[in-house]
């Protein structure tokens, strides 16, 4: 899954892809490049991001997820908690809702039901603005059990809701109302993770990465990243949303060979 950030205001490329063509131009290298979904986000989430209307973030995705419809034929996952912002996005072509907030709104389940698209479901604790302040799951018995906890309520509760569940991956959600003990004891049991789902892994260029190499620059992250996906890769994990797609792709046909 190849990430598109239409925004300015994104950790490692805000800015860079705001204009249709520049965002074009980089989903197809993408697509070239091994990519099989493109993911396209209109709000950024990093800590600390201000929440972004949905007419803006309307206007931000929709646009390319037509262009992009039309000159390939690769899987488009709008990344956006709006309901709003999901419909117009699936009615302009898009395959996948990718949720940061789990598919907590009703609305957005009903539409994800009536429309059969895929649908990533994360965990996060705390919501955007706020996640990163007072990360804890004592009362939870850790965050490996908390997150198997919500895969089962989740998957529970959407399959009640009419969603096929043959359309449901889990994202355990790397930095999301995570502290950095409780990133590497996920990254460290993502062998031993039940989901009946496929999950997918959001790891490339985050701050855990920084921590771990001493990187400040996000960008110089993607080796750290292409290293982690492909250990992650060996434990069973089948989805993958990273920047660089190609030292990705490198990486884990390489995992694949050895």
């Amino acid at each position: 899954m190849g990430i598109l950030n239409a925004t300015p205001d994104s950790f490692s490329d805000g800015g860079k892809y705001s204009y249709t063509h520049d965002a074009l131009k980089r989903a197809l290298e993408m697509v070239e490049q091994g990519a099989k979904i493109i993911d396209i986000g209109g709000e950024s989430t990093r800590p600390g991001a201000k929440p972004v209307g949905a007419v803006e973030e309307i206007a931000r995705t929709v646009p390319i997820i037509r262009e992009l419809k039309k000159r390939s034929e690769v899987l488009i996952s709008i990344d956006t908690s709006k309901a709003a912002v999901a419909e117009a996005a699936v009615d302009a072509g898009a395959d996948i809702v990718n949720d940061v907030t789990g598919l907590r709104d009703e609305n957005m389940i009903q539409l994800c039901a009536s429309a059969g698209v895929g649908v990533c479901v994360m965990h996060m604790q705390g919501e955007p603005r706020t996640m990163q302040e007072n990360p804890c799951y004592v009362n939870e018995g850790g965050v490996l059990p908390a997150i198997q906890a919500f895969f089962v309520e989740r998957l529970s509760s959407l399959k009640s809701s009419g969603i096929n569940t043959d359309c449901i991956c889990f994202d355990p959600g790397i930095g999301f109302g995570k502290s950095y003990e409780d990133n590497l004891e996920l990254l460290r049991g993502l062998g031993e993770m039940q989901a009946s789902r496929p999950v997918l892994l959001g790891v490339s260029r985050k701050s855990v990465i920084g921590q771990l190499t001493g990187e400040d620059d996000p960008v110089q992250r993607d080796r750290a990243t292409a290293v982690i996906t492909a250990l992650a890769y060996k434990k069973g994990i089948q989805l993958h949303r990273v920047h660089d797609v190609k030292t990705v792709v490198e990486a884990i046909r390489i995992a694949q060979s050895i």
